[in-house]
């Protein structure tokens, strides 16, 4: 027996081939799958940035939790409320495309540590004023513009950065664990500001969120990624044109920008009504809207692990659209469902379809595009999903006192069905991506 413990396991990490050759095999099962979903992750530079961008997404929705709490407590107002979010996104709807048109002319990484500083710099001036009992409203709805402001010109070049950190075969898969890191975010954020804000207090908030920009700063001065950009000598509102000109041009990419428009402005919605539908369809109040949050959220990580595992596959126009078909199916299942575990359900696969779709068509649009042109197009493409969300929201919010929440969301459902048929049968650049 001790002859047979001094023969090396197969493995070569210890001497016992007995027990530990069968973990090892059950193991090494997994290795192929694991390195499919998380292919990205091998190269150094994008898990630098996916690490940074995750520590301050958390961060960013650890201090939107307190604030939002604060405006409340502070004024009452339902509409001072809604009105901090409207307020960051003004700017972002101003100048993204400006953002889009910088990103293409200067380094990237130096607009993203711009950006993250001024964002750095608003969190702290928030933490001194609620750590002094001074705080006002208005101190709150300034900052949301402030930061806007540095997100309109930090988003462009995040989402013109993140392709050029790995190979173009292993784009879909880098795009599709960035979804991952912003629906952990999502999903930890609000979690943990709750559990400081009665633990530690508000202030602890803004604190730990002015820390979290740190670490994107420190990972983007770590980066061993240059973007040298072309010497160009025209004007600002030549390269914008120049930047709308190429979207125009290329068929396909007017489409999967209408797509974008449309899955937001039709998709997101259903999220946006969720309490509506646990307080008022099914009388079951806040721990059904907690499940239906919970059980959607949870759908859009494993639509995103499961693009990520397909990587670059072929037919990628084919698969965005079946998948978009699939969100209208479960977007009407939700809102047609005569009970709450069913309601779950079909949130679960919604969750999953939209992130998906959401995936595939971010990959194709950063597939399509140069190098020297991803900033701009990028800028009118996150301009385009980002107004769908607020447009869909405002006609939502509008029909439904008219015609109830179940019949607008089914409507909604059946529309992006429409659509996804349209561009399959009619329309078919996008699905001959």
């Amino acid at each position: 027996m001790m002859q047979g413990y001094a023969t090396k396991c197969p493995c070569r990490n210890c001497y016992n081939p007995f027990s530990c050759c069968r973990v090892h095999e059950r193991v090494t099962a997994f290795d192929p799958v694991l390195q499919r979903v998380f292919k990205a992750f091998q190269y150094r530079d994008f898990r630098l940035m996916w690490t940074g961008a995750c520590l301050s997404a958390i961060g960013t929705w650890m201090q939107m939790f307190a604030q939002g709490w604060l405006i409340w407590k502070l004024s009452g107002s339902a509409r001072l409320l809604a009105l901090d979010p409207i307020l960051q996104a003004i700017p972002i709807f101003l100048f993204s495309l400006v953002g889009g048109v910088l990103a293409d002319r200067f380094e990237r990484r130096h607009m993203l540590i711009f950006s993250q500083c001024v964002q750095m710099a608003a969190a702290i001036i928030l933490t001194v004023l609620v750590g002094f009992h001074m705080v006002k409203v208005w101190h709150f709805l300034t900052g949301s513009f402030i930061v806007g402001f540095a997100q309109a010109f930090g988003g462009p070049a995040y989402s013109a950065l993140i392709p050029t950190l790995v190979p173009k075969e292993h784009m879909p898969n880098a795009i599709a664990l960035n979804s991952i890191q912003f629906n952990a975010a999502v999903a930890v954020g609000p979690a943990l500001g709750g559990l400081a804000l009665a633990k530690l207090g508000a202030t602890w908030c803004f604190g730990l969120n002015s820390l979290s920009f740190l670490a994107p700063v420190i990972t983007l001065l770590m980066l061993n990624i240059r973007f040298l950009p072309e010497k160009t000598g025209g004007s600002m509102l030549a390269s914008l044109k120049e930047g709308i000109s190429f979207v125009r041009n290329q068929g396909a990419m007017e489409g999967l920008i209408v797509l974008a428009f449309c899955m937001a402005a039709l998709g997101v919605p259903m999220r946006t009504f969720l309490p509506v539908f646990a307080d008022k369809v099914f009388h079951r109040g806040a721990s059904a809207a907690a499940w239906f949050l919970s059980s959607s959220g949870a759908g859009s990580v494993v639509g995103a692990l499961a693009v990520a595992g397909l990587g670059n596959v072929k037919n990628k126009g084919r698969w965005a659209l079946v998948m978009l078909m699939a969100l209208g199916i479960t977007v009407t299942a939700f809102a047609l469902s005569p009970s709450v575990p069913l309601s779950c359900i079909a949130l679960f696969f919604s969750g999953a379809s939209m992130m998906g779709v959401f995936a595939m068509v971010s990959s194709l649009v950063q597939l399509i595009v140069t190098n020297q042109m991803r900033g701009r197009v990028m800028s009118v493409y996150n301009l385009s999903f980002r107004s769908g969300m607020p447009m869909g929201n405002l006609v939502a919010g509008w029909l439904v006192p008219i015609f109830t929440a179940p019949l607008v969301l089914a409507v909604n459902g059946a529309l992006l069905v429409f659509l996804g048929l349209y561009y399959f049968l009619v329309q078919r650049r996008v699905a001959e991506l």
